[in-house]
């Protein structure tokens, strides 16, 4: 990537500093070498394999038989998903003759044939548009397997071979990754399916005070400046100066406690606290037959109000009675932009969060349970060049939202304060929620 607008000696300014490497499932993998990234390969994989189990079984007492799951917009079979994360490993590492070139590799270069002679039509996202993935003559899940188990096999047999250096380590860093997404979107398909796991949710948290952060010269994102710059995606790159005032930040999440407040002063039914176009997003939830009355709480609130002084989520198919301390989860940007002004506050900018995720974490400043939405639009950084993934980032600039942090089903290693997650504003099958800043 290039970084031609950032001078060549910079001023110290804060920025976060490489931690030591501490295990697979940390975010210093993105600095892990050969060896580690083998075994964290292996990890990410296991819990694919886990999570399909699980699936499978939720799935079998449903009736509806294997893996097969409703047309959802917001969704992917899981079939092809598990197929897809196979498929994205061999194009980028063993499919790949410029694989040792990392960031650099042309993404239009001519590719080795792939192990499975349908492998492209079934799981190129190019070949296979979001609608008619419910539709391919997918292999059955015996097969699929057994693509996974030979896909992976060739990545390690690969990565033996490969040199300790950050280009030759960028696709298989790169795949580890985008498998643990991947990961992350299969329990999201369970929970908007009403699908049981078992995972441990997030516990409630005695209130804190606002904080208040300095200004800053801050470094922004990720760069060759950085001392081991390691792995990173191209919407981090590449790193840039922003000069931050001052500002008060929550120091974790909205609770439930807090919304509900919103809720009982009416906060769904007065236009003057919401953005125009999400005014008519609430309007066309409640013009939709299937929403039976429409839009009162964030997604899968069965209940929710100050008199009851409860708040009822379903949560992977079973309805949970939320603590008052806990985060507020499946928000939209949004309830989240109008809770923000009735509460005469704001959506922080993202690069507030990315500050105050890096200098506010010993004063108390929590974050991790869910993504958490900004007030900032999904834009590349000045000088953004994109990486050979192309689709990853480019094409949503301009009509998604950012979120950071991570949720409680986001893998430690992805825990990255620099991720840029990002959605489009009525996005709520995400494990997500949002903190404010003052005015």
């Amino acid at each position: 990537m290039s970084n031609a607008s950032l001078p060549s000696k910079p001023a110290p300014l804060p920025g976060p500093k490489p931690a030591p490497f501490a295990s697979i499932d940390s975010p210093t993998m993105r600095h892990g070498g050969r060896d580690v990234l083998s075994l964290a390969l292996m990890d990410a994989r296991n819990h694919t394999l886990h999570l399909l189990g699980q699936l499978e079984s939720a799935v079998g007492r449903a009736g509806t038989g294997g893996v097969v799951v409703p047309i959802k917009p917001e969704l992917n079979p899981p079939l092809w998903t598990l197929g897809h994360i196979g498929w994205f490993q061999e194009w980028w590492i063993a499919r790949n003759l410029q694989c040792h070139r990392g960031a650099d590799a042309d993404p239009a270069a001519t590719r080795l044939a792939s192990i499975e002679p349908r492998a492209d039509h079934w799981w190129n996202p190019a070949a296979a548009p979001h609608d008619s993935r419910w539709t391919l003559d997918l292999p059955d899940l015996a097969s699929t397997r057994g693509y996974l188990l030979a896909t992976l096999e060739a990545t390690l047999d690969l990565l033996e071979k490969t040199p300790d250096e950050d280009d030759a380590l960028y696709f298989y860093r790169l795949a580890l990754c985008h498998e643990d997404m991947r990961g992350e979107e299969l329990i999201v398909l369970a929970q908007t399916l009403g699908l049981p796991l078992q995972l441990v949710m997030p516990q409630s948290q005695a209130p804190r005070d606002p904080m208040l952060v300095p200004a800053v010269r801050w470094r922004m994102g990720i760069g060759s400046l950085e001392p081991d710059q390691g792995f990173a995606f191209d919407n981090e790159q590449p790193m840039h100066e922003v000069s931050v005032p001052e500002f008060e930040i929550d120091a974790q999440p909205v609770t439930w406690s807090q919304f509900v407040e919103f809720v009982d002063d009416g906060g769904y039914d007065r236009s003057e606290l919401w953005h125009p176009l999400g005014w008519q997003w609430l309007q066309d939830k409640a013009a939709d037959a299937s929403q039976d009355g429409g839009r009162r709480g964030p997604r899968y609130v069965d209940q929710i109000g100050v008199a009851s002084g409860a708040v009822m989520q379903t949560r992977f198919g079973k309805p949970m009675r939320m603590l008052g301390g806990q985060p507020a989860t499946h928000v939209t940007w949004w309830e989240a932009d109008a809770w923000a002004r009735w509460a005469g506050r704001r959506l922080p900018a993202e690069v507030e969060w990315e500050v105050a995720a890096h200098t506010a974490l010993r004063r108390g400043w929590r974050w991790g349970d869910v993504w958490e939405w900004t007030g900032t639009t999904f834009r590349g950084y000045p000088g953004f060049d994109a990486g050979p993934w192309q689709d990853y980032s480019q094409p949503f600039f301009g009509s998604h939202k950012v979120l950071r942090g991570a949720s409680f089903a986001t893998r430690a290693r992805m825990k990255h304060p620099k991720f840029r997650n990002f959605c489009l504003p009525q996005r709520d099958n995400l494990f997500c929620g949002f903190r404010s800043c003052a005015l």
